[in-house]
């Protein structure tokens, strides 16, 4: 019985690390709510991340001043469109929320944004409900 149990144990150890097994998606929630200060550095982090980890399952919540690199014709300090390394990044599978308060607060319209920017109602409630389910926090 206790050989049976060791070998039942060995095969359930060898299958978890076998070469070439495919591993769970880590959840991953990048949190900005400063583009200026973020958002280049942001998207840097986020493509390094899938460079490494090309599984990761990575979403990135924006509120506040953090939503301004998702909008139309937005550009980064060096006079770059956000736009492309954004697109890039969606056909990687990251998401990228913009949060509904922020648009009511900022009287800003959801056709303001690029078509990658998905929409959440709450900035903060989404980060939490993100941890809670496992997601780790990254805050660029």
């Amino acid at each position: 019985m206790l050989i049976r149990s060791f070998i039942a144990a060995f095969v359930v150890a060898t299958a978890l690390v076998a070469p070439g097994q495919a591993l769970a998606q880590d959840p991953v929630v990048y949190h900005i709510d400063d583009a200026a200060a973020q958002g280049l550095k942001g998207l840097r982090n986020i493509r390094n991340h899938l460079d490494v980890d090309p599984t990761a399952k990575i979403t990135v919540v924006t509120h506040a001043n953090g939503v301004d690199f998702l909008m139309e014709g937005a550009k980064d300090p060096n006079g770059g469109a956000f736009a492309g390394p954004v697109a890039a990044l969606v056909a990687r599978g990251v998401k990228f929320e913009v949060c509904e308060i922020t648009l009511r607060n900022r009287n800003l319209k959801r056709e303001q944004f690029i078509q990658e920017a998905e929409f959440t109602p709450s900035g903060v409630v989404r980060i939490a409900k993100l941890q809670k389910a496992g997601a780790a926090y990254i805050k660029p």
